[in-house]
């Protein structure tokens, strides 16, 4: 045989060789697959109307205003024991949902809670625009319907998801005092918090 053709013979077995390696190494390890972005797994809250009749509760007065659903990222958590409000509501989630569920967008911010309010700062220029934040994201007052709830939403953690469902209340006490939802994710400052009446909560 020929010096010329061993040598062709070679070469082809060795382009052989490599080529089924890279194949049996490719199925070996295949590629990972990245996730979706978070935003896309957690969408706005949903709410809806209802006839549901009003109920007493904790010596308030509760009146629903709207069905209400929402999966998203806790952003923040504060609990309450000496307020006014305290004995309805033990405890405020400030949850981000659509961009301000993505970890890349929220932890630039400094996030901060108290008195009952969710407050945001950035330093320069926020990651997006202002009304995607406010749109995005609120403070909400947490009134669970049991202990078995309050015990699932004490487990509510920054950075975590949640889903909760329910009811936006307006809650009224004896003496006149009242307290009434936001019935809309576009508001901010003094009355725009979300009040919920937490019938199902679950920490994933």
């Amino acid at each position: 045989m020929q010096i010329q053709t061993v040598l062709k013979i070679g070469a082809a077995l060795c382009v052989a060789f490599f080529g089924i390696e890279a194949a049996r190494t490719s199925l070996q390890a295949p590629k990972p697959v990245r996730p979706p972005p978070a935003q896309v797994l957690v969408q706005s809250p949903v709410q809806t109307p209802t006839d549901k009749a009003a109920f007493g509760f904790e010596g308030y007065q509760i009146k629903p205003l709207a069905q209400f659903t929402v999966r998203a990222r806790v952003l923040a958590r504060e609990d309450y024991q000496m307020d006014k409000e305290a004995d309805l509501s033990p405890m405020d989630l400030a949850l981000g949902w659509k961009q301000m569920a993505d970890p890349a967008v929220y932890r630039p911010l400094n996030i901060t809670q108290g008195g009952r309010w969710y407050r945001y700062s950035w330093k320069e220029q926020p990651p997006i625009p202002l009304q995607e934040i406010i749109e995005s994201s609120a403070n909400m007052h947490m009134i669970p319907a049991n202990a078995s709830v309050h015990k699932a939403l004490k487990k509510a953690r920054e950075g975590g998801l949640i889903q909760i469902s329910g009811y936006l209340v307006e809650a009224t006490h004896p003496k006149g005092w009242r307290w009434t939802s936001s019935l809309t994710r576009s508001d901010s400052g003094a009355n725009s918090c979300e009040l919920v009446f937490v019938e199902s909560a679950v920490v994933e």
